[in-house]
């Protein structure tokens, strides 16, 4: 297939999960044969910040404005077997209005941010990648986010089929390497701050390093605010590219996952951080939220906190054990959470789609 996609960035890991997604997923597509073309605005935020610039197996579009690539896109879609544009796109309702006005057989959207989307609309507020007349003219609506998004997502916005599509890892990247003294730690977190997830970061993370003084805490990520509740024995590392992270995970005896509350409360959406840490090795302890259970089996292949004492706990548990549950996780994810797998689902919904 020729698929064209118009995103919000690839070409930069930083404060955003979006990259390290469609750079697993575009790679698998083209191993399978297939062709990929992705657009992205040339802001200076990621501009400053990029970590990919020339990709060896699809090709990536830098574009200043609009205006200046919106020929060529629409020459480019018009031959495609389809077209796909995501939430934050900065130009997404541009490019919607492209995609549905061009002879591409599959016209899809792709909600990375379908929690989000829908708190939003719930709430009244605007959504700016969202288009005025919803999704009822796609083909196809993917969702970040499975359980009951995929119904208020055809309720709240006419999607006709929708199907979700999850998170994934590239186990040629993400996979046990030595550890790195520099992110040696008894608990580690990775992930850009957010105000949503504050509140549980600092009852399973601020808490527990609180009360384990004798053990050295790291967080990895960006825009942490200088009123951060930070301790003696927190140490931070400012954003932690993309090639660090399997050392980052593997220097760590047990990693923290939490969600945003957004996430949490939709259910069923996998941070591509437990995907990544599991494919390390690396035991994970995780926040609790709708459909865990089906990504991972709590106990045995991830833990669960629901406070600052349950991390405790599990950062008490023998090195053996903690050691038998990250395997376990590793097993669980190259048996069906690769970018590979996900590359499959998602040819398959384009096929059925088409």
């Amino acid at each position: 297939m020729q698929i064209v996609i118009f995103g919000l960035t690839m070409s930069s890991s930083w404060g955003n999960g979006h990259a390290t997604i469609w750079r697993a997923l575009c790679g698998a597509l083209a191993r399978g044969g297939h062709r990929i073309t992705f657009f992205e605005r040339d802001v200076p935020y990621y501009a400053n910040h990029r970590d990919l610039t020339d990709p060896e197996l699809y090709d990536l579009v830098l574009y200043s404005d609009w205006q200046d690539i919106e020929r060529r896109a629409r020459e480019l879609v018009a031959h495609s077997d389809s077209a796909i544009v995501t939430s934050y796109c900065p130009d997404a309702l541009a490019a919607c209005d492209l995609v549905l006005d061009s002879p591409v057989p599959v016209r899809v959207f792709y909600d990375l941010d379908a929690p989000v989307t829908l708190e939003r609309l719930r709430a009244g507020l605007k959504v700016e990648y969202i288009p005025s007349y919803g999704f009822a003219p796609f083909d196809l609506i993917l969702s970040y986010a499975g359980g009951r998004a995929l119904e208020e997502l055809t309720v709240r916005l006419g999607a006709r089929r929708v199907a979700a599509l999850y998170g994934s890892v590239d186990p040629e990247m993400h996979k046990p390497v030595d550890p790195n003294p520099h992110y040696s730690s008894d608990l580690s977190y990775l992930g850009t701050y957010s105000p949503d997830r504050q509140t549980t970061l600092e009852e399973l993370f601020v808490e527990p390093a609180r009360c384990s003084p004798e053990k050295r805490f790291v967080i990895g990520g960006a825009l942490y605010p200088e009123d951060f509740p930070w301790n003696s024995n927190i140490w931070f590392v400012r954003h932690v590219p993309p090639p660090e992270h399997p050392a980052f995970y593997c220097s760590s005896k047990l990693t923290l996952s939490v969600t945003r509350s957004a996430m949490a409360e939709a259910g069923y959406c996998p941070s591509g951080r437990l995907f990544e840490a599991a494919a390390c090795e690396t035991p994970v302890v995780s926040d609790s939220w709708d459909g865990l259970e089906t990504f991972f089996e709590p106990g045995r292949e991830i833990l669960i906190a629901s406070s600052g004492s349950d991390v405790v706990d599990a950062l008490s548990l023998p090195s053996d054990e903690l050691r038998r549950i990250g395997a376990a996780a590793r097993e669980r994810v190259l048996s069906e959470h690769t970018a590979e797998h996900r590359s499959q689902e998602l040819v398959r919904l384009l096929e059925v789609a088409a």
